[in-house]
């Protein structure tokens, strides 16, 4: 479908369609191989979720999961969230998820929810709105994972994002393709995967994924890197850049989970009998070390992930390793932390 095309419901099948015969396509084939390595040992007996929005990345996990989960003794639903930005957003919604149930899909729900008079630009709005949706269903059903259809171009796309914004190593590792958010592990098994094989598992099956306009809008960040930046790297670099920018996210993200551990070690040693940190615990530390206990400590004091930025770090830091006798620092939440009596504290 034409982005901007009146929004219709992937085209139904039977389950011969989406079934033996359709593994002989190497792409279909792809896909569920990601699914299953992403079930295989995932801990409790609930459903898994998929969240679909009807495009191909999801609509091809969905379908995957269809096939594979019950094979390995799992019940598999799907959630659609309907953000009722586009005209017909219902309708398609509603045939989305008549879809899931014609599949097998069980439970499926539709979410509607409202973007307005959330905080950010659109694009961050729409996807709080559509996390917390997808994370309050996946609640209700007691699932045991709720499955995302990123894709190994997304992250390549985030990667290139992320380095725009001059992010550290966290950033630059992208998405993980597991973790836990709100108690919900959240799973994206098509991390590997290119964005072109879920496009050709989905004409391999017969199914008609829907082209979201958004994704094709310049207004957006993601949209122009998607149509522009990572097209032109591709043409300069060659095709192997996609993979590389998504192995460096890969990399980066063995590295992170290090130094984490050594942060937690170096967190709890630096912990001020008095409360806070002591200041000479934290000095003693090397600077990549360091800044990840002040990230992780501002984390506990309460400031908010998403608005905790590296320059709050920085200001934390220079209370340690600058200290001229400047005033408290301002955390996201009205959090204010101050140097005294050598210790860092609120």
């Amino acid at each position: 479908m034409r982005a901007g095309s009146e929004p219709g419901p992937p085209a139904p099948q039977s389950r011969t369609a989406t079934g033996d015969r359709a593994a002989l396509a190497p792409a279909v084939a792809a896909v569920r191989l990601a699914v299953r390595r992403a079930l295989t040992g995932l801990a409790g007996d609930g459903p898994v979720l998929v969240a679909c929005s009807g495009g191909a990345d999801s609509l091809a996990l969905a379908a995957a999961t269809a096939f594979v989960a019950p094979r390995l003794g799992r019940r598999a639903g799907l959630v659609t969230v309907d953000h009722g930005l586009q005209p017909g957003s219902a309708q398609r919604a509603e045939r989305v998820a008549r879809w899931g149930r014609e599949i097998g899909l069980d439970p499926v729900e539709v979410v509607p929810v409202t973007v307005a008079g959330r905080p950010g630009g659109p694009e961050a709005a729409a996807r709080e709105a559509r996390y917390d949706a997808l994370l309050a269903a996946a609640r209700r059903h007691s699932a045991a994972g709720l499955l995302l259809g990123h894709t190994r171009d997304d992250q390549a796309e985030t990667v290139l994002l992320a380095l725009a914004r001059g992010a550290g190593p966290r950033g630059l590792a992208g998405m993980p393709p597991r973790r836990e958010r709100d108690g919900v592990p959240l799973l994206r098994p098509l991390l590997d995967v290119p964005r072109d094989d879920t496009r050709e598992a989905c004409a391999a099956l017969g199914l008609t994924p829907w082209e979201d306009p958004h994704n094709a809008d310049p207004a957006y960040a993601r949209s122009r890197v998607r149509a522009d930046v990572l097209p032109a790297l591709v043409r300069a670099l060659g095709p192997g850049v996609v993979g590389n920018l998504a192995r460096t996210a890969r990399l980066l993200a063995a590295d992170n989970a290090a130094l984490d551990d050594v942060a937690a070690a170096g967190l709890s040693a630096t912990r001020a009998a008095e409360g806070g940190l002591s200041v000479d615990g934290l000095a003693a530390l090397p600077a990549a070390v360091r800044t990840r206990v002040l990230h992780a400590w501002a984390r506990e004091l309460g400031a908010s992930p998403a608005a905790l930025s590296h320059r709050h770090v920085a200001a934390l830091d220079a209370l340690v390793t600058d200290w001229h006798g400047q005033g408290a620092v301002h955390l996201p939440g009205g959090l204010l932390v101050r140097r005294h009596a050598g210790r860092l504290t609120t």
